[in-house]
């Protein structure tokens, strides 16, 4: 390819196997900027067919177009040193791609099998995932803090739960979330609604830990921990809005012990 030579719309076209709408787009985007012959046509420059080779060369990689227009104006630009940043994000992409498609085939498999189940075996499972949900999520950090006997204790408590326990729980966890956010829009943390949202907590922690396992003083060091852990912040703050975990802590402080 001769630096000097000059090609028109559908030359370069024909040459690059494109087609001249394409061009045009890129004219128009500002990915490919030809110059402009005294006659108005699009001329196309030895440099522009470099450029436009790396265009398709990007595309052909499925880097997005908006990627490419960003990419080429900067004054660094290489295209080397692109097409391994990509390979890196394609990579990085593809094992997480793979990690969901192993949670989901696992769900798959999971729910068949739970479909098989009859009412009472479905039950039993449900308790077990919670467990392993809570083991999975916290249970490290609650081991440290009150030992494996306690949290060993604690499920134990959750498996022998009859059904009728474990929808009052649960109806316990959802009436907790109701009385939040009421409390949150009087914003006074001791008000009569207040008051009944440390109780029920402290019910609900009753349920977890047993009759003898709750003490206020351990009530609140749990609730002040709430603030400095994202899960519980977001636990909170999602179903009763931003602040919530927060405000929560505050009525617990206020009305337990």
């Amino acid at each position: 390819m001769e630096d000097s030579k000059m090609y028109g719309i559908k030359e370069l076209a024909d040459l690059a196997g494109v087609t001249a709408r394409t061009l045009r787009y890129y004219d128009e985007i500002g990915l490919l900027v030809p110059k402009r012959a005294n006659n108005g046509y699009r001329t196309y420059s030895a440099a522009d067919v470099r450029t436009l080779q790396h265009i398709l060369l990007l595309r052909k990689c499925c880097v997005p177009l908006s990627v490419i227009v960003d990419a080429l104006r900067e004054p660094a630009f290489e295209i080397g040193r692109m097409l391994s940043s990509h390979l890196n994000d394609l990579c990085r992409q593809r094992s997480e791609l793979e990690e969901t498609i192993a949670i989901v085939r696992h769900a798959v498999a999971g729910l068949e099998a739970f479909e098989a189940m009859d009412d009472k075996q479905r039950f039993e499972q449900l308790k077990k995932d919670a467990i392993s949900c809570f083991e999975d999520e916290y249970g490290v950090e609650a081991r440290e803090l009150y030992g494996d006997a306690a949290i060993d204790a604690a499920n134990e408590r959750i498996l022998g739960m009859s059904k009728a326990a474990w929808d009052a729980k649960e109806e316990l966890e959802q009436r907790i979330k109701n009385n939040l956010k009421l409390a949150m829009s009087e914003g006074d943390i001791d008000s009569e609604i207040a008051r009944m949202l440390a109780e029920m907590h402290a019910r609900w922690i009753r349920v977890h830990w047993g009759e003898d396992g709750y003490t206020p003083e351990a009530h609140v060091a749990l609730a002040e921990g709430y603030v400095h852990d994202p899960r519980f912040v977001a636990y909170y703050d999602d179903a009763c809005g931003k602040g919530a975990t927060a405000f929560l802590v505050k009525v617990i402080k206020a009305n337990v012990g």
